[in-house]
């Protein structure tokens, strides 16, 4: 649990969850631990997994926000009230390794790790909110320039890739029948937790092919739905996910080097493997193309330059790509919570409450005793009245 000295509002004290992957360090983390990552411009995704998790503090060992692009990760964390601190130095993996699972402390701004005794691990420096006040007005001042060689790579790796991504992808012998049917494909991307929930009612109305890339099959679980097919590089799913029961599809790259092909089979877990080029969330709408589904809707897909640039991707040319081959067939619904909050209106709210009376209206007109108080009232007020 983390501990905070009144005293000094900088001295806090607790254990340390370190990993150079945040998506998988928000899920070993508990509550009020201290997560210690290596994320460049941390992105709102990663923020809000780690908010989930209801974490006491963050230490970056990379920045938090370089101006290159408006990331919203770090933003995000600061106006939760989370204390964010930067390594000031080298070595970040030496120190990821070193303060893993330990009790550590922030004491003027500085790093210690608790083994035999108090050690000296890092300087650090405490974010304030003038930091990332600059950092974002220079990362609107770069924005231009960066959409500008955002659009370049892109289109250059379109033009190398399009050969690619006419030809159909490797057929696969996939229990899962798409054809002439409605395919939602869940990718773990802005918002898809509340655009799935709302579209819980057309999940349940039209019943469609349940697609997961990675770590949406874990939000397909967490609302209730099983997913019918999992695809990806495995490296954002729990392993209760990949045994759901779901078949799995492990992506791998053009030259069929396949990263996570182990984690599966040290599940003994059957799968299909798949070379392709793009994203995994590509090869996804990909397989519903060319099963030839009816429609394709997709949930926390990466649609923009921020999204892709938050991925770590110069350019979205598979993406591009991929989009202009499905065609009309796509349904892009990511951000429809933004759009949309269901609510019940005023003509609804007022159907309700007479609905709720006639049963008690019912109730007291058949009961003697309150037939008869109510035949005392109203003589009552008609002697009043006169």
């Amino acid at each position: 649990m983390l501990k905070r000295k009144r005293s000094h509002s900088d001295l806090l004290v607790g254990k340390a969850v370190a990993d150079s992957k945040t998506k998988r360090l928000s899920k070993r983390i508990g509550p009020q631990q201290i997560a210690v990552l290596h994320h460049v411009d941390v992105d709102e995704v990663a923020a809000e997994s780690l908010l989930e998790a209801k974490i006491g503090a963050v230490i970056n060992t990379a920045p938090f926000l370089t101006g290159a692009y408006p990331a919203m990760g770090a933003m995000k964390l600061f106006a939760a009230g989370i204390p964010l601190f930067e390594v000031i130095g080298d070595e970040p993996e030496a120190i990821l390794r070193r303060v893993d699972g330990a009790m550590v402390t922030i004491s003027d701004e500085r790093l210690y790790l608790h083994e035999n005794d108090w050690e000296y691990v890092a300087p650090l420096r405490r974010i304030k909110r003038e930091d990332l006040h600059e950092k974002w007005q220079e990362a609107h001042r770069q924005l231009d320039r960066t959409l500008s060689a955002f659009i370049d790579n892109t289109l250059t790796f379109a033009g190398w890739e399009k050969d690619l991504f006419l030809k159909p992808l490797r057929k696969l012998p996939l229990k899962t029948n798409m054809m002439n049917k409605h395919v939602v494909v869940v990718v773990r991307g802005k918002h898809y937790k509340e655009d799935l929930r709302i579209l819980s009612s057309y999940i349940k109305e039209c019943r469609p092919v349940l697609i997961a890339v990675d770590g949406g099959a874990d939000a397909l679980l967490e609302n209730g739905y099983r997913p019918d097919l999992i695809v990806g590089d495995m490296d954002s799913i729990s392993d209760r996910a990949l045994l759901c029961g779901a078949e799995i599809v492990v992506h791998a790259f053009p030259d069929g080097r396949a990263p996570g092909r182990a984690r599966v089979e040290q599940l003994n877990a059957p799968f299909h493997l798949l070379p392709a080029p793009g994203t995994s969330e590509d090869v996804a709408m990909l397989i519903a193309f060319e099963e030839e589904a009816e429609l394709i809707v997709t949930i926390g897909t990466h649609t923009n330059m921020i999204d892709f640039l938050e991925k770590g991707r110069k350019g979205m040319a598979s993406t591009l790509l991929v989009r202009t081959k499905i065609g009309p067939k796509l349904i892009d619904a990511k951000g429809v919570s933004q759009l949309y909050q269901p609510r019940l209106s005023w003509n609804a709210w007022a159907l309700f409450v007479v609905a709720s009376l006639v049963p008690i209206g019912a109730i007291l007109a058949i009961n003697p005793v309150t037939r008869h108080v109510a035949q005392m009232l109203w003589m009552q007020w008609r002697m009043l009245s006169f």
